[in-house]
């Protein structure tokens, strides 16, 4: 009786080769996974969880924006689009509104605001609701005046950027990130998809 093509021979358990270095290879990759995976006491986890919760932000992207910048998030900076501000309009939706008001007190609402949508009109029509308002760069804008305009708008409120996450609509905003120096970038789907806690 032949053999079938493929097959292993009898008693081979299909298991990984067992070829010279295997075991010095398996005990540098755990070593090296262990590293990137750094253990957290219980109870500062637990507060990172509740922390990411008041954010209304998923546990992972929290962790992942606080493991890359190094910092916790004291702020977020909406485009004009995160808001869902068509041009002109100057009143938010009631779902976004309630959403950034529940936030209130956790971190810091910038808005970025295209023209020809005043700031000082969003800031009219719903007080409170921001910290601070400001003027967005162009879609046209260089990546120099793109980082300048972003670090004024940061700057007046006294906020570092590393500290500061970007809640954007379109790819051409998600390039504010690294243009600012930001802690990183949030799809508006993402942030408004879970409202923060209480």
């Amino acid at each position: 009786m032949g053999e079938r093509p493929g097959s292993a021979e009898i008693g081979h358990n299909g298991g990984p080769t067992m070829e010279a270095g295997f075991g010095f290879r398996k005990l540098a990759w755990t070593k090296a996974r262990r590293a990137l995976l750094p253990s957290l006491p219980l109870e500062v986890v637990r507060l990172r969880v509740t922390r990411a919760k008041r954010l209304g932000l998923p546990y992972q992207t929290y962790a992942t924006i606080r493991a890359t910048s190094g910092h916790d998030i004291v702020a977020f900076l909406f485009s004009g689009n995160a808001l869902d501000l068509r041009p002109g309009q100057a009143v938010l939706a009631p779902g976004v509104t309630a959403h950034l008001d529940a936030l209130g007190g956790q971190a810091d609402r910038i808005g970025a605001i295209y023209a020809p949508t005043d700031p000082q009109a969003i800031a009219a029509s719903q007080p409170g609701l921001f910290e601070g308002l400001g003027r967005a760069p162009g879609f046209t804008a260089t990546w120099r005046e793109t980082r300048e305009g972003v670090r004024a708008l940061l700057a007046a409120r006294g906020l570092p950027r590393d500290g500061v996450v970007l809640v954007a609509a379109t790819s051409i905003e998600r390039g504010w990130t690294s243009a600012a120096g930001l802690a990183g970038t949030i799809d508006r789907a993402t942030f408004f998809a879970t409202p923060p806690a209480a």
